[in-house]
């Protein structure tokens, strides 16, 4: 028996360079709440329902160490994916738009709790987000990927 039990995602950490723009996105669009600030670190930790969101800042301490930039020619990671409960996706649309975000289409995708509604979207800094919804029984009218 493996020793380790992984339960959740407890945190992801971006490297950021426009500190504003990104506290706006996943603060007032995604509503993730800012919980803590280490400035000496350059450190922002966000709640996104049982995990975090860490955003570390490239003129921080731990952004230093990191190297260059992310952007289109170096991006940190794929994507990440935020559970979301309920998931109305003409409200979660109308959201977006009203603050100018576009998201792609919304099909089936497997994740950590099954098959379900998803969509992808890009924060300001180019990270794509996954707003995942509940696993459901197929009678969806999103397509399977």
């Amino acid at each position: 028996m493996i020793p380790i039990r992984v339960r959740a995602i407890d945190h992801v950490v971006l490297r950021i360079v426009d500190e504003q723009s990104m506290l706006h996105f996943y603060g007032n669009i995604l509503g993730c709440p800012v919980e803590r600030r280490q400035d000496a670190l350059g450190l922002i930790q966000l709640r996104a329902g049982r995990a975090l969101i860490d955003l570390v800042t490239l003129t921080g301490r731990l952004g230093r160490e990191g190297g260059a930039a992310p952007g289109p020619e170096g991006r940190n990671m794929d994507h990440f994916c935020l559970r979301v409960d309920p998931f109305n996706e003409t409200e979660i649309r109308a959201h977006l738009a009203a603050h100018g975000v576009q998201a792609g289409a919304t099909v089936r995708r497997y994740g950590a709790e099954g098959e379900g509604p998803s969509l992808y979207l890009t924060d300001p800094e180019g990270n794509v987000v996954e707003l995942k919804g509940p696993p459901n029984d197929g009678s969806s009218p999103v397509h399977s990927i």
